[in-house]
């Protein structure tokens, strides 16, 4: 039986963090902008280090796990 829980918590935190899809953060005009489509380096920045807490912490720290097959 294959652990596909990494896969699937990777792609589901890889397009909700998507900047600029939902949410961007650090907006260019304020703090959070809401699904304006657009992005810059800084936002890149900031939603990597988000990207790689909650991996961290989903896969490390609680241990999720889903089993196919």
């Amino acid at each position: 039986m294959a652990d596909w829980g990494a896969v699937f918590m990777a792609m589901m935190l890889f397009v909700l963090l998507t900047p600029g899809l939902i949410v961007q953060i650090p907006g260019q005009s304020r703090l959070a902008k809401f699904a304006n489509m657009q992005t810059d380096d800084i936002s890149i920045f900031v939603h990597s280090i988000i990207y790689f807490a909650f991996i961290s912490i989903l896969l490390l720290a609680i241990g999720i796990h889903v089993y196919a097959g």
